[in-house]
């Protein structure tokens, strides 16, 4: 083994692991939230708010815009953009690594969409136009582990899901642009 191999099978394998914590911290935190709504919406409704109902629409507005936002650019980064170069494909120069950051970023984008539509119920001409693409992000969820058999369509469904979020927004005047996340914002998630 050459000492130039050593530092990149390093890398590989920590990007690897980071994957999977960050994929199984997701599927973890989705579970806690479930199990106690009631002590969510007690605390919610017992705490007095400083701001009226107009700005805590606007930030709800301004905040899924930036976590949309987020999610497509790290889509497009991550996933189309190398699909599109043929990285995926068996055999092609930086596969691995290309498919290790896509499941990170294909972990991201569904943690960011789940804010997203977290944060549209907060407006209601927002939440009524995102509301029927909720079943197409959970979807997502499966996506990563298509990534890396190869599966074309998996890119397809990240791709015209964020097209469909942005849409919405737009529909609701709250249009998404791309912002591509931070390597340091990607791996913690938000």
């Amino acid at each position: 083994m050459t000492g130039s191999t050593l530092p990149l099978r390093r890398a590989v394998v920590a990007l690897t692991v980071s994957a999977a914590l960050l994929v199984g911290g997701t599927a973890c935190s989705s579970n806690d939230t479930k199990a106690k709504p009631s002590r969510t919406v007690a605390a919610a409704v017992a705490e007095p708010s400083a701001s009226s109902s107009a700005e805590k629409q606007k930030f709800a507005k301004t905040r899924f815009v930036a976590n949309a936002g987020l999610a497509a650019g790290a889509t497009y980064q991550w996933i189309v953009k190398p699909y599109r170069k043929g990285k995926f494909k068996k055999g092609a120069h930086g596969r691995k690594l290309a498919l290790v950051k896509a499941g990170v970023a294909g972990a991201f984008t569904y943690n960011r969409l789940k804010a997203a539509v977290k944060n549209a119920k907060g407006d209601p001409l927002l939440s009524k136009a995102v509301a029927p693409l909720t079943a197409g992000i959970e979807k997502l969820k499966d996506l990563p582990s298509k990534l890396r058999k190869g599966d074309g369509a998996a890119v397809n469904s990240f791709d015209d899901t964020i097209n469909s979020v942005k849409d919405a927004g737009k529909s609701a005047g709250a249009e998404v642009k791309d912002k591509v996340p931070s390597a340091k914002e990607l791996s913690s998630g938000s």
